[in-house]
C-alpha cells in the first residue's frame, strides 16, 4: 500500500454541527488540505482516476476548487482553468447563473480557457446539490469542450448532486450518506 492510499481522508475532515445554521453539518476540508499527507493523497487519488480520462485541461471552481484543482492539473501534466465569480477574470468571459438554496449566483470562465474539442476534467471540493458543477459544465459545453468527468473530494449522497449531473461520469474520493455525526 502506498502512502497516498494509506491516508484516512475522513479522519482529516472536521465536521462542524449546526454550521452555518441549525441542522446543517458542515464538512470542513481545510484540515485535510492543510495536512501535507492529506493534500498529497487527495491529489494522487484524483490523478490516478483522471489519467484514464485523458483530459486536456482541468477546470476548478472558486475558491476551494483551485487548491487541489491546480495541483491535479500539474500531476496530470495539463493546464488549469479557473471558474470564478463575475468581475474577477480580466479577459473576455462567458457567465452562467445557477441556483443556490436561497437565491442565485453566477460563475465566469475566460472564453479562451476551453477550445472546441478539449477534453475537460472538472474538479470541485464537494458535490452537494450540483448547481456549481452544472454551471461549469454548461460553460464548458458552450465553449465546445467535452466534459470527460467530474472529480470531487467529498460527495454528500443524501443531496441531489449526482442525479442532477447523471449524464456525466462522477468520481468522489469520499461519500457521506447522511449528516449523522459519529459519537
Amino acid at each position: 500500500m502506498d502512502r497516498a492510499t494509506a491516508v484516512d481522508l475522513d479522519a482529516l475532515i472536521r465536521k462542524i454541527p449546526d454550521h452555518p445554521e441549525p441542522g446543517i453539518l458542515f464538512y470542513d476540508l481545510m484540515p485535510l488540505l492543510q495536512a501535507p499527507a492529506g493534500l498529497n493523497a487527495v491529489v494522487e487519488r484524483m490523478a490516478d482516476h483522471g489519467r484514464s480520462l485523458d483530459p486536456h485541461v482541468v477546470v476548478g471552481a472558486e475558491a476551494r476548487g483551485f487548491i487541489a484543482g491546480g495541483a491535479l492539473a500539474k500531476s496530470l501534466g495539463v493546464g488549469f482553468a479557473a471558474a470564478r465569480k463575475p468581475g474577477k477574470l480580466p479577459a473576455e468571459v462567458i457567465e452562467q447563473e445557477y441556483d443556490l438554496e436561497y437565491g442565485t449566483d453566477r460563475l465566469a470562465l475566460h472564453r479562451d480557457a476551453i477550445t472546441p474539442g478539449s477534453r475537460v476534467l472538472l474538479h470541485d471540493d464537494l458535490l452537494a446539490t450540483g448547481g456549481t458543477a452544472e454551471a461549469q459544465v454548461r460553460m464548458i459545453e458552450r465553449l465546445g469542450g467535452q466534459v470527460v468527468g467530474l472529480v470531487f473530494i467529498v460527495e454528500l449522497a443524501f443531496l441531489p448532486g449526482r442525479e442532477r449531473l447523471a449524464d456525466y461520469p462522477i468520481h468522489s474520493l469520499l461519500t457521506y450518506d447522511s449528516e449523522a455525526v459519529d459519537a
